[in-house]
Formats: C-alpha cells, sequence, structure tokens
C-alpha cells in the first residue's frame, strides 16, 4: 500500500514516528507485542530514520506560527513530523490527511482505512 502512494519517491521515517511506532509495541501486551515489534523492527530496518536538526526546527516555528495565527491547531507529534518532511522536500505517507492537510506546501499522500 505504501509502494502504491510513494512511487519513486524517497523514503524516510521521522523520529517521532519512530517513538510513535516503539510506544504502541510497548503498550502491547503478550503475543500481540511480538507481532508489533516483529513488524516495526522490519520496517525501521528498512527506512532511514530523520533526525529534528536546527533547520527542521527552523521550518515547525514557522508553521506552528502560521497555523496559530489563524486559529489552527495540530498535534504536536504531527507538526514535528510535517516540519521534518518540509525541511527534506519529502511528501507524508498517513490515513491524517485532515490534519497534515492543513500545512502549507506539505505533500500529503494519503491511506485509506
Amino acid at each position: 500500500m505504501i509502494e502504491a502512494l510513494a512511487g519513486n519517491e524517497e523514503r524516510a521515517i521521522s523520529v517521532i514516528t519512530v517513538s510513535e511506532l516503539l510506544h504502541g509495541v510497548h503498550r502491547a501486551r503478550g503475543a500481540r507485542r511480538a507481532r508489533r515489534r516483529a513488524f516495526v523492527e522490519h520496517l525501521l530496518s528498512q527506512l532511514d530514520a530523520v533526525p529534528i536538526t536546527e533547520p527542521v526546527a527552523r521550518v515547525h516555528a514557522e508553521v506552528w506560527a502560521l497555523l496559530a495565527g489563524r486559529g489552527d491547531v495540530i498535534g504536536s507529534h504531527d507538526l514535528w513530523i510535517a516540519a521534518t518532511a518540509l525541511a527534506h522536500g519529502f511528501g507524508v505517507v498517513t490515513s491524517n490527511d485532515r490534519d497534515f492537510g492543513r500545512v502549507p506546501g506539505l505533500r500529503v499522500l494519503g491511506v485509506e482505512r
């Protein structure tokens, strides 16, 4: 599914998304935890994790101010993920086009649920 949406685009993952995925692993119990861990570790082994750097922080501050100025708020994790993508020229593959779609200039590659 992600392959079809991302096409030939470079693939990477925000360190924020890495944390969100691992959080899901740690919250799971029993066999579900083992399955989630295997899935997440497989996924992470195929992607470079993109860190939060000063250029990312600068984009974050700009987008945050813009959204706040128009009374438009998105979750803090989503804002960092969006800023990381914008700073590196990436699109975002997500099922949350409602929030990510409010970020100016961000290419949102939607996933249907």
